[in-house]
C-alpha cells in the first residue's frame, strides 16, 4: 500500500496559521504515546498535545465510550436546558473526588472559556471589579484570558484589554498586601506551566489563600495544565494543603476531546442563574461526546491509579537525564522542565529530538527549557528509549 497523499501545501493555503513557521508534521495514526507520519515513521509522544492526552491516544475505554454515546445522540441543546446523562454523571463524579465546597461544574468547551467564566463568575458573585494575576502566568488568548496573561509582549498588539487587572511577582509573599477588599479574585496556576514548569514553595499558596480569606476575595486556581494526574495528585492544589474558591479545568479533562470547566459551591455558582438569567451561556459546552469521553478516561484514571505512579516515573526521567548541558530539571509528577543555558541550544535539542522519533516542545514563557509531560501511562521502558535518544539529541546539537 502507498503512502498518504501529502496535504502539507493544503494545509498552509487554507488553514489559518498561528506562527510562521508550523511544526506541519503529518500525523495519520496515534495509539498509545506513539504517533505514525503518512510515511510510516514513528514518534514518542513526550507533550502530550500540550497536557491533554493523560491516558495516551485512543484509548479503548475511552473510544469505547464515544461510540457508545454516539450511537445515542449527539448534540441536542445548549448547556444547562435538557438533562443529559453524559453530563449529570460526568459532574458527580468530578465532585465526588473534590473537595466539599466545590459541588457545581459550569462545563465549557476548553480552558480559555473556563477562565472567561470563572472570572465572569467572581465579578458578578462579589460585585466587585479588580483582578489579580501573576507574572509568567498563562490563562488563555481569549480576552479576558489575555488580560490575565503575566507577560506584555504577548499583550500589547490587542490592547485595550480588560480594566482593573494587576500582575504581581509569582512567589512574593509580600506583594499579596496588593490584594484588597477591592479585589474580586485572585487568578493563578497552582504550578506554573508556560513559565516552564515554576513550582513554588508551599507557604506562598497557602498565605495566598489566607490573605484571600481576609478580604472576601475569590481565589481561583487554574488547574488546566496541572489538572487530572499529571503532577501526581489528581488535581495540584492537593500538594499545598489549599482548597480553591473556584477551580479551572480543561485539557486531559475531556479523555481527547474539547471539554473545559470551572467549579465553585452551589452558592457562588448559582449567582449566574438570575438577575440576569443567562448570566453565562453556552452552546456545545459540555459536548455529550466529550463528556462521556472525559468520564471514561476519569474511571481510567483512578482505577488504575495513574497520577500516583507519575512520581514513580518523574524520579526515573530525573535519574536517566544526566548531562552537562542540563542546568536543571523542574517540576512535580510528568510536568517537568529540561533547562538548558540558551534558547539557542533547546530549539537545537528539539529539533533533532524530532528527527530521532521524539516529540518535545518548548515552554512559551521559558524557550530555554524543553517541556517533558508525556502521557501517563508511558511505560519505564518507553522513558529510557526516550531519555537516550534526548541525549542523543543533546550530543548532536553540541557537536
Amino acid at each position: 500500500m502507498g503512502s498518504v497523499l501529502s496535504q502539507k501545501k493544503d494545509f498552509f493555503s487554507y488553514l489559518a496559521q498561528t506562527s510562521p513557521a508550523p511544526l506541519s508534521l503529518e500525523i495519520a495514526s496515534a495509539k498509545g504515546v506513539w504517533l505514525k507520519d503518512i510515511s510510516g515513521k514513528k514518534y514518542l509522544d513526550l507533550i502530550s498535545g500540550i497536557a491533554v492526552s493523560n491516558l495516551g491516544h485512543s484509548h479503548p475505554a475511552v473510544l469505547k465510550a464515544i461510540k457508545k454515546q454516539a450511537d445515542k445522540h449527539t448534540h441536542i441543546m445548549v448547556y444547562g436546558e435538557y438533562v443529559q446523562s453524559t453530563q449529570v454523571a460526568f459532574a458527580k463524579k468530578i465532585c465526588s473526588k473534590l473537595p466539599k465546597s466545590l459541588d457545581s461544574v459550569y462545563f465549557v468547551n476548553s480552558g480559555s472559556e473556563a477562565v472567561e467564566g470563572a472570572l465572569k463568575l467572581a465579578k458578578r458573585y462579589t460585585g466587585r471589579t479588580g483582578i489579580i494575576s501573576f507574572s509568567k502566568a498563562y490563562h488563555g488568548s481569549t480576552h479576558g484570558a489575555l488580560s490575565v496573561m503575566g507577560d506584555e509582549a504577548l499583550k500589547q498588539p490587542f490592547r485595550p484589554l480588560l480594566p482593573g487587572v494587576t500582575i504581581l511577582p509569582f512567589g512574593d509573599k509580600e506583594e499579596l498586601s496588593n490584594i484588597t477588599r477591592h479585589t474580586a479574585c485572585v487568578i493563578i496556576e497552582p504550578i506554573q506551566g508556560e513559565a516552564g514548569v515554576v513550582v513554588p514553595i508551599k507557604s506562598f499558596l497557602q498565605a495566598l489563600r489566607k490573605r484571600c480569606n481576609e478580604t472576601g476575595t475569590l481565589l481561583i486556581l487554574d488547574e488546566i495544565q496541572t489538572g487530572f494526574g499529571r503532577t501526581g495528585k489528581l488535581f495540584a492544589f492537593e500538594h499545598f494543603g489549599i482548597t480553591p474558591d473556584i477551580l479551572t479545568i480543561g485539557k486531559a479533562m475531556g479523555g481527547g476531546l474539547p471539554l473545559g470547566g470551572f467549579i465553585a459551591n452551589k452558592k457562588i455558582m448559582s449567582s449566574l442563574s438570575d438577575n440576569p438569567a443567562l448570566g453565562h451561556i453556552t452552546t456545545f459546552g459540555g459536548h455529550p461526546l466529550s463528556c462521556a469521553s472525559g468520564l471514561a478516561a476519569l474511571d481510567v484514571l483512578i482505577n488504575k491509579k495513574l497520577f500516583a505512579s507519575a512520581l514513580k516515573k518523574e524520579k526515573l526521567f530525573r535519574s536517566l537525564l544526566k548531562d552537562k548541558s542540563i542546568k536543571e530539571i523542574r517540576g512535580i509528577g510528568l510536568m517537568l522542565a529540561v533547562q538548558f543555558k540558551s534558547e539557542e541550544l533547546n530549539k537545537k535539542v528539539i529539533e533533532n529530538c524530532i528527527k530521532n522519533g521524539i516529540i518535545a516542545d518548548w515552554f512559551l514563557f521559558r524557550p530555554d527549557a524543553m517541556r517533558i509531560a508525556p502521557p501517563l501511562i508511558i511505560t519505564e521502558q518507553e522513558i529510557r528509549q526516550a531519555c537516550k535518544l534526548i541525549l542523543l539529541s543533546i550530543k548532536q546539537s553540541l557537536s
